[in-house]
């Protein structure tokens, strides 16, 4: 009988843990389901939208699956602005400092993690500070730079100040440091500089570092607005996000167009996420464990 006792209450005790299991199993279910339908919906209500014929969003009889797709709105849209124009200026533009972002972030996130030099603490502490600096605050102090070097109203505008990032540092630097420092020092026994160490062993190892980097800063440099709007003076020069506000003045109740231009807007944004999904998420994972 004394035997049978703690063989039954382990019994018990496995069940509960089994319950409990699933019970975590199906709220992080539900959980997942829910955030995935609050972080979709939108972007299926502007497809739907995007595609439905104006006399069904005027009469306000917009369905969740509509009865008849349309791309009037998307040719509307091509008829009346430079589209194509635009979302060259916005790639180039979002590329450009991608590039120079990346690479900048990683070499200071290099020195940061594997350099030795006096105030280097300081100097990383310093860059972090400058987050919690509104881009509102400098704008005026930035504008009077770019207009002094002679670079308002072109590319070079927009893309010098956005390619340092403090945020993009931090991240390369919390990375880099995982990069185990005997692997340094012997590539420097061997006679390796600064230059070989990185491009030989650290930039091999930071693969998804780079996406993540160039991911982010993609992604800010094509959402911008404020700062594009204040140094692209010319219409031709104008970015998507720029053009999706002349859209609005324009067409002030036609649902469909803006939405269909603000499709062209998140779609290829959409599409770069998904190539560099995998490195996004392991890049991210690495860099916030340190």
């Amino acid at each position: 009988m004394s035997a049978a006792t703690p063989s039954r209450s382990r019994a018990r005790n496995r069940s509960r843990a089994r319950s409990r299991s699933r019970v975590g199993l199906v709220a992080r279910t539900v959980t997942a389901v829910v955030v995935a339908l609050v972080v979709v919906a939108p972007l299926y209500w502007m497809v739907v939208v995007a595609f439905s014929p104006r006399a069904e969003l005027l009469g306000g009889a917009v369905r969740f699956f509509p009865r008849t797709w349309t791309l009037a709105n998307v040719e509307r849209v091509f008829a009346s602005f430079p589209v194509v124009a635009w979302l060259g200026n916005s790639t180039a533009i979002a590329v450009s400092v991608a590039v120079l972002s990346t690479a900048l972030s990683l070499l200071a996130g290099y020195a940061f993690a594997h350099l030795r030099f006096r105030g280097s603490t300081v100097l990383f502490f310093v860059a972090l500070a400058t987050l919690a600096v509104p881009v509102q605050v400098i704008m005026v102090s930035l504008f009077r730079i770019v207009t002094g070097l002679h670079l308002y109203g072109t590319y070079w505008a927009v893309i010098l100040p956005s390619a340092a990032s403090a945020f993009g540092v931090f991240l390369a630097r919390q990375f880099l440091l995982g990069v185990p420092r005997e692997l340094i020092e012997a590539a420097r026994i061997d006679g390796a500089g600064h230059a070989g160490v990185f491009f030989r062993i650290v930039l091999p190892m930071s693969r998804p570092l780079v996406a993540v980097l160039f991911f982010m800063s993609l992604l800010q440099s094509w959402n911008d607005f404020a700062w594009p709007l204040i140094a692209l003076r010319e219409n031709r020069l104008f970015t998507l996000p720029i053009g999706l506000l002349y859209l609005q003045g324009q067409f002030n109740s036609d649902y469909g167009a803006t939405m269909a231009f603000a499709l062209l807007d998140v779609l290829p944004i959409v599409v770069v996420f998904l190539v560099f999904q995998r490195w996004f998420v392991q890049g991210f994972a690495r860099s916030g464990l340190r």
